[in-house]
């Protein structure tokens, strides 16, 4: 039987390793996303109820099209890091090593989507 005292099981685990790294990026992406979900969110909230044509006429413009697409990016950055963030804190084992890829890889397919269905949208 192993005997480790509390500062071995802890060696290793602190911040100088990518736990820095991860909590900036987050900081980084939250007040970035603080800043474009409103502005984002009076975009569509002016073209919510209008016709077909006018939500396609407004996303066809630069400005809504590429703040949307910033938005989605950012968004799913933000969504898989907190994702991986929550499962490494909870799933042990070759389950969490699938549930991270699962978590990285739905937000990179919502990120890809939305930004080819705008894509369409504004060619």
């Amino acid at each position: 039987m192993r005997y480790l005292t509390a500062r071995k099981r802890a060696e290793g685990r602190g911040a100088a390793h990518h736990g820095t790294d991860h909590h900036w990026s987050m900081t980084v992406s939250s007040v970035g996303l603080a800043f474009l979900v409103p502005v984002w969110l009076y975009i569509f909230g002016s073209a919510l109820g209008g016709t077909r044509e006018e939500v396609l006429a407004t996303f066809a413009k630069p400005f809504p099209a590429i703040l949307t697409a910033v938005l989605l990016v950012v968004g799913m950055r933000h969504f898989a890091m907190g994702a991986t963030t929550m499962i490494e804190d909870y799933a042990r084992g070759t389950n969490r090593k699938l549930l991270i890829i699962a978590a990285i890889s739905l937000s990179w397919l919502v990120a890809a989507t939305g930004v080819f269905a705008l894509a369409r949208i504004a060619l």
